[in-house]
């Protein structure tokens, strides 16, 4: 089937349910549901029917506040089928974080599990008072959630322009950015995959990665569904339960980051399956970051099971490059162009040779439409008419692709985007702090570990227990520093910025000791 033939992402769902509607789409692992290509479009149109009592139409966005669970699939493709865009919120997030990206987002109603309700802004709660009415809807169990709510309802008149997703990724300042992927992206992107990796409607993916980052909805279930396939969504990753679940689904791939592979061969010796890997599954998908070379070998001799590297952003809808699935991937390399284009260039913007550094930039259909409500930096990111992803690699004379550095000082922590900025700028607000400057520095277990460097404006006026702890009262843990070194300068360039290069210097120093 040709994927431009479909004009949204609902159209393709009902193509496939059509051809097949008794074969089973989405397993809930937590519960062991199942759902139908038939009960999952019945689920979809409730949740839009209920959606739509909410008076949510075309063009609004629709936060989601959720686990990984069925539900959270089904409200993405409930917000699709009325044009509505869904905004996947990380659920780790502080409730002030969680606030920004909603107001940001201009979202008119918020889709949430009970277990996040503390983070549900101000404003989106009613005044009983005053018979205000509340702008959230609790969506744990879709037959409660939806109850009442029934009947066939038509696709909204959608092109692959039109918008699908808002979601939030950090770019060149401390606040997330949000940016617009549209149905188009999201099936040219679920085709790149599908086509590339050989997924087949045999295939069972297993979406252990949050639902609230592009991979698990872009590689691991769209990517599912265009091939015809299934997926399974698990709460969340569980080394020790890992292997039973995918003898019990028979899971042939799944979508994964280098710390989770680390994880597993922590616990490799109390493996059930480790006498030989259940025989369904051909490869791990890993991303958001490098797997070191020494982790990967391991893996693959240990649990039979190669590890197939990959690289995107939010802003390629998912994936860009993958290696190939087989015996030709080139540990270290992130792989080739799965369908877009992709280029290495200088400040100029001037493509350079094969083996020299430069700026990786892309172009394509899964390439997204911009930053909401930023024209500014949508331009910027656009310079020339290709994305510049601020990634520093090189191609080499066989077109495989590798990441050197990053341009910004994003930090990638097992998996998730940390922008220093954002740290920084908080630990300035803390009345003992005079300076401040956060990097990334090596972690054996996540890749990568937060850590902060700080002049104090009188010694000893606060401890390294004291600024964490204050870190974890306003961002996610995840990005709070996990050490704090004190010192009495930081390392200043002619125009005043900071070298955060020489703060590593440091760090590094520091451990050789």
């Amino acid at each position: 089937m040709n994927a431009e033939s479909n004009k949204n992402l609902c159209q393709l769902l009902e193509e496939r349910a059509g051809f097949a509607p008794d074969k089973a789409f989405l397993f809930s692992e937590a519960d062991e549901r199942v759902w139908s290509y038939a009960e999952f479009v019945k689920d979809v149109n409730r949740t839009a029917n209920m959606l739509s009592s909410h008076g949510i139409g075309k063009g609004d966005v629709v936060s989601l506040l959720l686990p990984n669970s069925a539900e959270y699939v089904i409200a993405y493709f409930g917000c699709w089928k009325i044009g509505a865009l869904a905004g996947p919120v990380n659920s780790l997030l502080k409730p002030e974080e969680v606030e920004w990206i909603v107001t940001n987002s201009e979202a008119k109603l918020m889709l949430v599990s009970s277990d996040l309700v503390a983070s549900i802004p101000p404003q989106f709660r009613g005044d009983r008072r005053s018979n205000g009415r509340d702008r959230f809807v609790m969506f744990d169990e879709i037959n409660a959630a939806t109850e009442g709510f029934s009947g066939e309802i038509g696709t909204t008149d959608l092109g692959p322009d039109d918008e699908a997703i808002i979601i939030y990724t950090s770019g060149t300042t401390g606040k997330p950015k949000g940016c617009l992927l549209t149905h188009g992206n999201l099936i040219a992107n679920a085709r790149q995959i599908s086509g590339w990796m050989g997924f087949v409607p045999d295939d069972r993916l297993l979406s252990v990665m949050p639902l609230f980052h592009m991979n698990a909805v872009s590689v691991t279930t769209i990517s599912a569904l265009y091939a015809g396939g299934s997926t399974v969504i698990s709460p969340k990753f569980s080394a020790s339960r890992f292997w039973e679940i995918i003898e019990k689904y028979q899971i042939t791939s799944f979508g994964s980051v280098a710390t989770m592979l680390s994880m597993l061969l922590e616990r490799k010796d109390d493996s059930r399956t480790l006498a030989g890997s259940p025989r369904s599954l051909r490869f791990a998908m890993c991303g958001s970051a490098p797997v070191p070379a020494e982790v990967m070998k391991r893996f693959e001799e240990t649990f039979g099971v190669l590890v197939v590297e990959g690289y995107g952003l939010s802003e390629s809808t998912c994936r860009s490059t993958f290696n190939p699935p087989n015996e030709k991937r080139r540990p270290g390399s992130c792989g080739m162009p799965i369908g877009n284009e992709m280029r290495v260039v200088d400040e100029e913007d001037n493509e350079v040779p094969d083996g020299t550094l430069g700026e990786i930039v892309l172009r394509g259909p899964n390439i997204f439409k911009g930053y909401f409500k930023n024209p500014d930096a949508t331009e910027r990111a656009f310079a020339g008419g290709w994305f510049h992803t601020g990634d520093i690699g090189y191609r080499d004379p066989d077109g495989f692709f590798y990441i050197a550095d990053r341009k910004t000082d994003m930090i990638i922590r097992g998996g998730e985007n940390i922008y220093p900025r954002e740290i920084d700028d908080l630990l300035y607000t803390h009345p003992a702090i005079a300076h401040a400057a956060v990097i990334g520095v090596p972690d054996e277990l996540y890749g990568e570990e937060v850590t902060a460097f700080v002049v104090l404006k009188d010694a000893d006026s606060v401890t390294e227990i004291e600024i964490v702890d204050f870190c974890k009262q306003h961002l996610a843990d995840f990005k709070c520093p996990k050490t704090v070194h004190f010192v009495d300068d930081i390392p200043k360039g002619p125009t005043g910025k900071l070298l955060k290069r020489e703060l590593a210097k440091l760090f590094a120093e520091s451990r050789a000791k």
